[in-house]
């Protein structure tokens, strides 16, 4: 194979953390931090786009998995007393929500990358490792604080709007997208299940633009992508991005069934775990760079 700024096995133990990590309420961002510092992965143009790009990964594995609730129209006859755009709305009420899901973390999410907010406060290891702790001793009360929901709970505009709203606070890093968006959803009285799977489809549009945006830096901002894009950085690329798919898939799977039978409280042991880790490297001295 053509020289990579990956080797092989890097390669892989990246793809595979990106997958199991991404829809699982443990923070991405802690776990690539902790494994590229583990193997000595220097943070390259290349790493940077790798580990932005494999996400598109993972974001098909949910379409994937979930393609016959995720493309679908509302087929049930629209109320009587609604006019064209209620019908419109009606038709389109799944996307409809989702849009209304996403909108609060655009607004935002443009907001911090203009003020460079997120760059100059957020991005450091200390706030990651403070999020996990805190977040992980949170996830071992939050089923006997919000219990496991009603299945007949509708996913109304309004319940919709405040899941994203707490999609929001995922912008610190260590929070977790899929922890924040799923506590939402239970605090909406939903399922624990319900949640989780409401979580992955607004993972897509979410991941999607997040990861568009981080790709329009890495192709056109300082660093162009001509200066990594060789024949064997871009074999680790389709490489990786398999992995995180496949992993992925088999992650949410294994996630829904496991949430709605136990609950949080075991991620909340392992947060807690990771997050005295990356205090205990903190405090031995080792010098760690959050992930871009």
């Amino acid at each position: 194979m053509p020289p990579s700024d990956l080797t092989l096995f890097q390669t892989l133990v990246l793809a595979v953390v990106e997958g199991l990590t991404e829809f699982l309420p443990v923070s991405s961002t802690g776990h690539m931090i902790i494994v590229q510092k583990l193997l000595g992965i220097e943070s390259t143009p290349f790493v940077k786009a790798f580990t932005i790009i494999i996400q598109f990964g993972a974001i098909l594995s949910v379409v994937c998995l979930y393609w016959r609730r995720f493309f679908r129209l509302n087929d049930e006859p629209a109320p009587a007393d609604v006019g064209a755009v209620g019908r419109f709305l009606h038709r389109w009420d799944f996307y409809w929500k989702l849009l209304l899901a996403f909108l609060p973390a655009v607004v935002l999410g443009l907001v911090a990358k203009a003020t460079g907010l997120v760059d100059r406060f957020l991005e450091s290891v200390h706030v990651v490792a403070a999020t996990l702790l805190v977040g992980g001793v949170f996830m071992l009360f939050c089923d006997k604080l919000f219990g496991n929901g009603r299945e007949d709970t509708p996913l109304t505009p309004r319940r919709a709007v405040c899941i994203g709203l707490f999609q929001c606070i995922s912008m610190i890093p260590g929070v977790s997208r899929s922890m924040a968006t799923i506590v939402g959803g239970m605090a909406q009285r939903l399922t624990r299940r319900n949640a989780a799977e409401f979580s992955f489809f607004l993972a897509v549009p979410t991941m999607a633009a997040a990861t568009a945006l981080d790709l329009l830096e890495v192709f056109f901002g300082d660093t162009a992508a001509a200066s990594w894009a060789t024949s064997g950085n871009v074999a680790m690329l389709l490489v990786g991005c398999l992995v995180a798919f496949a992993v992925a898939l088999l992650a949410m799977k294994w996630f829904v069934a496991f949430l709605a039978r136990y609950g949080f409280r075991a991620f909340g042991v392992y947060r807690i775990l990771v997050g005295a880790l990356l205090l205990a490297l903190l405090l031995a001295g080792v010098d760690l760079a959050v992930v871009d």
